[in-house]
């Protein structure tokens, strides 16, 4: 595997801007530099199915690239980070003999993801758990209606983050009754989350003096102004917003724990406990860290992409995360190693063949070092 990550490192000269957006529908993210051949949707090439159709030789037999494949990768809107990183991987899975092309292409995101690799649009797409969640138990937006999509790896989280100016006197879920709440663009995930964290404190939007549904830029506006006490942030760590918010205003972190928390992890398997930690520059610099739950982002692929191209798309991916070539800041945020755990839909048989010899180089290391401390040396 060593060897596999410093070929990959070697080849691989990607460029590209940190950010930590938001990764769901409401397209409130930071803008970043925009990596590789991009477009949106709409203007996609028909044909990029993923079965490549090699030219014939002159003897009529099949050149190598009969066995390359093109894909179209469906992404977030260019403000967010999914396109990013979509453009950053667009190289790293192009350097694969398996593929001929990748064409990364912005969408709305999640929902539309999922229903574009059902559809046969996109090949690839980058989604949030809880929508990932829905989508293979046919639930919600996708009732009646499951969708056939299989995980490839896990990324890294969208934090809830629940912000409150410092004299709104908020400092727990349930002190947002009778306050002025930003919750998020209506049905993006954002919303969606503060819904079901409201919720987990026993209270609902009525119990608020104001619920507004606004996005990042406005929320923190009326935070600034005095218009909004409190505001849901649910995006990777740290948020610009927040920053540039903390530059003006004195703010709290609400944490989103005990009875809360236990109360979402029990009822929304997709969501996962995380701490904000306490004296670190590149999040937020706190006093004391801040304990809140996450919702992961996730490599998703249609089950019927075939298993020696989802076993290589996996394998890249895990080298250029093990890489110095890594160029999109969220991609930072969570360990390589946990790329196949706590995943909400089934892992393509390709994928997991390639986390079992992950599994396989491990229990050979285990055997070595055995062996060596036998040895008496």
């Amino acid at each position: 595997m060593a060897t596999r990550t410093l070929m990959l490192a070697a080849a691989l000269g990607l460029s590209g801007a940190l950010l930590a957006g938001c990764g769901d529908d409401s397209g409130d993210a930071d803008e970043t530099t925009q990596n590789g051949d991009t477009t949106s949707q709409e203007q996609a090439s028909e044909g990029n199915g993923g079965n490549g159709n090699g030219e014939s030789g002159e003897d009529g037999t099949q050149t190598a690239s009969a066995d390359a494949v093109s894909l179209i990768f469906g992404t977030g809107g260019t403000g967010g980070t999914y396109y990013p990183i979509g453009g950053a991987l667009k190289s790293v899975f192009e350097a694969s003999d398996l593929v001929d092309d990748v064409q990364v292409v912005s969408t709305g995101a999640s929902v539309q993801n999922i229903n574009n690799i059902t559809d046969g649009l996109n090949q690839v797409a980058i989604v949030m758990s809880d929508v990932a969640y829905d989508a293979v138990n046919g639930e919600n937006q996708f009732d009646g209606q499951p969708a056939d999509i299989q995980a490839l790896a896990g990324l890294y989280p969208n934090v809830v983050q629940v912000v409150a100016t410092e004299d709104s006197g908020i400092e727990s879920i349930s002190d947002l009754a009778g306050k002025r709440v930003g919750v998020g663009k209506v049905g993006s995930g954002v919303e969606q989350s503060a819904a079901k964290v409201i919720e987990s404190a026993g209270l609902s939007y009525d119990d608020l003096a104001q619920v507004s549904h606004t996005g990042y830029a406005d929320s923190v506006t009326g935070m600034s102004n005095g218009n909004l006490d409190a505001a849901f942030f649910t995006s990777g760590v740290p948020n610009s917003s927040i920053t540039g918010l903390m530059q003006s205003t004195d703010i709290t972190f609400v944490p989103v724990t005990g009875e809360v928390a236990d109360k979402l992890l029990e009822a929304y398997p997709y969501y996962e406990t995380y701490t904000l930690p306490a004296g670190a520059p590149e999040r937020y610099d706190l006093d004391a860290e801040v304990d809140t739950v996450a919702i992961r982002n996730m490599l998703i692929v249609g089950s019927d992409m075939r298993d020696d191209v989802a076993e290589e798309l996996t394998a890249r991916f895990y080298d250029y995360l093990n890489s110095e070539n890594v160029s999109v800041g969220a991609l930072k945020q969570f360990d390589p190693e946990t790329m196949n755990q706590n995943l909400v839909a089934p892992v393509h048989p390709g994928a997991q063949a390639f986390y079992d010899t992950l599994s396989e180089d491990d229990a050979s290391s285990d055997g070595e070092d055995a062996d060596s401390a036998g040895t008496g040396s």
